[in-house]
């Protein structure tokens, strides 16, 4: 099952647990606006070169629409939909006034060079100007993209609209970005552990950990992790993976990876199949890498007690039943890798106010709303009987719908 399947099976089943209506259902369900715009520079070479830029705004019922913008060259446009859409879902249950949006060009960064980049980027930004902004769309950087790429959009939206640092975020420090937004994602996986262990009457300190993925999220874990006591005791990337059944040295291991650009050939651990990390032996499984990894072929296998979803769509739903059964307890993506939006939100309101937070006040923030996050999503699976992602789904799905209602939007 795809992503955009997934994501619409899991709205339809909060739908019905919440008793909505098939026409506010179907109005939740189709996008605001979808764009699609031709983006033609001339290359260094001096021929002209032609992209596809789009962009998904799905839901602006609670606030201006939030989501990535990406650089890739296989855009698949059921994904985006699914990525705008669960972005309305992620800030519904992060509770951030935000809706849901994704977007980017069809194009492959590694074969462009970095002023090609600028010049894409800018006419992008051009098509688009008039259709995102500080109150009606705010993008981010996503896959292939990064602060640079939020630096140029900035400044060419600014040409138009006057200097407005709030129309993305992610961007550089030196141009209104948030301290402590490169760890925010990871962290806040740290958060949502640390709550559902705590829940359980267990702590970080002492569990058994595997990680897959060693990317921005995946390596931040690691590191938070071990450093409250957590014992990593495999990861892996896309080099291979790597384990040490007494726990891996992560400052280390992060070291290492910096250097050689990847974890093979870490001496601190033995190699292993990267096809065995989800099913090696541990107490919480973090995915942290690609949608799709946990199915129907591996989920008998995985011996985790808990896992906790930092990628998006780590698990389809036949694996998820499989997990149930077992017993193994499952935290979404849509409230476990909720911290990097969070701290958007962040950014987003020092570059409103003027006024910036020191990285402490960034985390304590974080720490408060992951928190209440979990309290929440809890206390929805008392009310409807059901597993953590059905409970994150109808509380994302119910703070949509009485939005959407309040403001006389429904069909």
């Amino acid at each position: 099952m795809n992503a955009l399947a997934a994501t619409n099976r899991n709205f339809k089943l909060a739908s019905r647990l919440l008793g909505l209506d098939s026409k506010l259902e179907k109005s939740l369900l189709i996008p605001f606006r979808e764009i699609k715009v031709e983006c033609t520079i001339p290359k260094d070479d001096g021929t002209l070169q032609s992209y596809v830029g789009f962009r998904v705004q799905h839901d602006n019922a609670r606030g201006p629409m939030k989501g990535g913008i990406r650089y890739h060259p296989e855009v698949d446009p059921d994904e985006v939909n699914a990525l705008a859409q669960l972005m309305t879902w992620k800030t519904a249950v992060a509770n951030i006034p935000y809706g849901g949006a994704k977007g980017g060009i069809g194009c492959d960064p590694a074969e462009l060079s970095i002023s090609e980049l600028e010049r894409l980027t800018r006419v992008f930004t051009q098509k688009i100007h008039d259709l995102i902004g500080t109150h009606t769309d705010v993008p981010a950087p996503d896959m292939g993209t990064g602060p640079q790429t939020m630096a140029w959009i900035l400044d060419e939206y600014s040409k138009f609209h006057g200097y407005s640092p709030a129309v993305v975020t992610g961007k550089p420090i030196d141009l209104g970005g948030s301290l402590g937004r490169d760890a925010a994602t990871g962290r806040g996986v740290l958060f949502a552990t640390e709550a559902l262990l705590n829940e359980y009457g267990k702590s970080v300190s002492g569990q058994r950990f595997v990680i897959q993925g060693f990317g921005n999220v995946g390596s931040w874990a690691a590191q938070l992790i071990s450093e409250k006591g957590g014992k990593v005791v495999a990861v892996s990337d896309i080099t291979g993976a790597i384990k040490n059944s007494n726990g891996l040295d992560i400052p280390n291991l992060l070291e290492h990876s910096k250097v050689h650009r990847g974890v093979k050939g870490f001496h601190g651990g033995d190699p292993i199949d990267p096809n065995s990390i989800l099913v090696e032996d541990c107490d919480v499984l973090v995915p942290a890498a690609l949608g799709g990894v946990i199915n129907r072929e591996n989920a008998n296998e995985i011996k985790a007690k808990f896992i906790v979803e930092a990628a998006n769509h780590p698990t389809d739903p036949e694996a998820d039943e499989i997990l149930k059964k077992k017993g193994v307890v499952i935290l979404p993506d849509i409230f476990a890798n909720s911290g990097g939006v969070t701290v958007s939100y962040f950014e987003w309101v020092q570059n409103i106010q003027g006024f910036m937070w020191d990285e402490e006040k960034v985390n304590n923030e974080l720490k408060t709303y992951m928190t209440k996050g979990f309290k929440d999503v809890k206390e929805m699976c008392k009310t409807h009987e059901c597993d953590p992602r059905m409970g994150a789904f109808t509380l994302a799905v119910n703070r949509v719908a009485r939005a959407t209602v309040l403001r006389g939007w429904e069909a």
